[in-house]
């Protein structure tokens, strides 16, 4: 109750006087629950009508729960640091442009590419804010408009290339507002220029599940614990000059083995098979062995180098590989 400013009453006396009443004249809570439950579109409108529905408007904590809703799933640690060296420089120019800066209706109207705003924005109000660059209400429209691209992964990367089937590859993203899909940009494999997909959609796409580079071993802490059924992703590169890319694949039965639980013993021995089913049996993708004791980068040039491991214990993650699963088996 303490932050309700205005009093039934004197609003009721507002009234009897002037005959109208004003958003402004709702009590503080009243307005603040109204402008939480409006969607990001009707936020920008409000922001532009005065200095002090704009001043409401920008605050972050209305702004935090849009921006988990639409991009929480795809926006990771890496990503939040590319913002923040974004918004360091940006910082840095604006100290080498004082007095430039653009008011917040001015920079809204260049940047967001929807008709939300209202055509006549109260000139006559002399208190003018830009938008803070730092703010989550610059991130959430950096985002949207596409003018700000961030790091994330795809799954079954160049529309599903038969040579990245059931893989998810490290990109570079920005967002197409118009089709709401997205344009990945792929670093380069080896002498291969960088590769562009365009129409990317929202289930291709996720953040980073460990905070790894493409190019950096992940260091598994499940090997001890690796036992045939489970669900797995290892980092696998054709060569040294590649990138990292996670492949699903699932713990199998050593061939000593006949899969039977009450005399299996495969969780006891040092070795680990790794199957990976969409191809067919025979082909040299099939199955790797590695060794759960001192298991670093394993392979060759030849079948590739199979890196860090991650087990699966999210019953999301493994639906999502079992949802791309090829149409036909891979040879």
């Amino acid at each position: 109750m303490s932050l309700i400013k205005k009093s039934p009453s004197s609003i009721i006396e507002k009234v009897e006087e002037t005959g109208e009443m004003s958003v402004l004249d709702l009590p503080e809570l009243t307005l603040e629950c109204i402008l939480e439950r409006l969607p990001p579109g009707a936020l920008c409108s409000t922001a532009a009508v005065c200095s002090s529905l704009r001043e409401r408007c920008l605050s972050d904590h209305l702004w935090e729960k849009h921006m988990k809703q639409k991009w929480g799933k795809i926006i990771g640690p890496a990503a939040y640091r590319e913002w923040q060296w974004y918004i360091a420089s940006k910082m840095d120019c604006n100290n080498l442009n004082q007095g430039k800066q653009k008011g917040l209706t001015r920079l809204l109207a260049l940047s967001w590419p929807f008709s939300w705003f209202r055509s006549k924005i109260d000139d006559n109000s002399n208190q003018r804010s830009s938008l803070p660059v730092d703010s989550i209400m610059a991130w959430y429209l950096a985002l949207e408009t596409g003018r700000f691209c961030f790091p994330a992964q795809v799954y079954n990367r160049e529309n599903g290339h038969v040579g990245f089937m059931l893989s998810c590859y490290d990109a570079e993203l920005s967002y197409d507002s118009r089709t709401n899909t997205f344009q990945a940009r792929y670093p380069p494999h080896g002498k291969r220029a960088v590769a562009t997909e365009n129409g990317v959609p929202w289930e291709r796409l996720r953040a980073p599940p460990v905070d790894t580079s493409a190019h950096d071993l992940h260091v598994s802490d499940c090997l001890n614990e690796l036992q045939p059924g489970d669900h797995v992703e290892i980092q696998w590169r054709r060569n040294k000059e590649f990138p990292y890319g996670w492949w699903y694949g699932v713990v199998g039965h050593l061939e000593t083995c006949d899969g039977n639980e009450n005399y299996c013993r495969c969780c006891n021995s040092d070795t680990v098979v790794l199957e990976f089913n969409q191809y067919t049996p025979g082909s040299r993708w099939r199955c790797a062995n590695i060794n759960r004791k001192d298991h670093r980068e394993e392979g060759n040039e030849a079948d590739g180098f199979y890196g860090g491991i991650r087990k699966l214990k999210n019953k999301d993650e493994i639906s999502t590989w079992k949802r791309l699963w090829p149409t036909e088996v891979l040879e």
